[in-house]
């Protein structure tokens, strides 16, 4: 008789190692829920440098567990070069402006790298495991993150504030917004008061409601914990004829 696999039957432990691992996605949903979290909490002046740092290290790690193209990855580094170097200038002399439509721009494309090199990836693998729900979830909060830092840049370039009644729209706002707007809670007390923030924000709720439809709901419903695929792969054996000697009776 075997012996059983103890690692195996603690999914929590498994779990909070994927959370801390550098080769797992659930190191990106942490990275990434500490942006969201700075982002909103930091006032002070090297605030928005420390967020940036942050964001270079979720986009990059996204990159690197998603095993992204060599293409993707040389476009994705020089751009994360920029933004680091920017950070690093508010950071040390506070000649680095962190609300210029260049660093939003710059902040939006790398989210919109990220994402869809996780999706690819998961579409790449043939079985759901835990790995793949976790990247399916960063997948999505990333896709909330560029919205929220495309309607920064519309802010930064328009001429009039982004937001109806006179509200310019803080990196905080952008990202409740975005993400209520994401899964189409929409408390109304933020609305964009011209095009094209409202085309993204219409076409921000599409991709919100297909993305769970089609993604999550069937990565997750899919998916079977290690431990499931070891009893239906026991039962399996268990039923199949004890025939050893290739199917030929005498």
């Amino acid at each position: 008789m075997p012996e059983p696999n103890h690692h195996r039957d603690r999914p929590l432990q498994r779990l909070a190692e994927a959370m801390v691992s550098p080769n797992s996605y659930g190191s990106v949903l942490i990275l990434i829920l500490l942006t969201y979290v700075l982002s909103v909490s930091m006032t002070q002046t090297w605030g928005g440098s420390l967020v940036l740092f942050v964001q270079i290290g979720t986009v990059w790690l996204a990159l690197h567990v998603s095993s992204a193209r060599r293409g993707v990855r040389a476009f994705a580094t020089a751009l994360l070069a920029i933004a680091g170097l920017v950070a690093a200038a508010n950071l040390v002399w506070g000649a680095g402006d962190l609300s210029t439509p260049a660093v939003f721009l710059t902040s939006a494309v790398l989210y919109l790298i990220a994402p869809l090199s996780i999706l690819r990836a998961i579409v790449l693998q043939r079985e759901v495991d835990r790995e793949i729900v976790l990247g399916a979830i960063d997948a999505y909060l990333l896709i909330g993150m560029f919205f929220a830092f495309v309607y920064q840049a519309l802010g930064a370039i328009g001429s009039t504030p982004f937001f109806e009644g006179g509200v310019e729209g803080t990196v905080a706002e952008s990202l409740f917004f975005s993400f209520t707007t994401l899964t189409t809670t929409g408390y109304g007390n933020l609305v964009p008061a011209a095009n094209p923030g409202q085309t993204f924000a219409v076409m921000e709720m599409l991709i919100g409601q297909l993305f769970l439809i089609t993604a999550v709901a069937k990565v997750i419903n899919a998916w079977r914990p290690a431990r499931w695929r070891a009893a239906e792969e026991a039962g399996s054996d268990e039923g199949e004829p004890d025939d050893q000697d290739g199917g030929r009776r005498t």
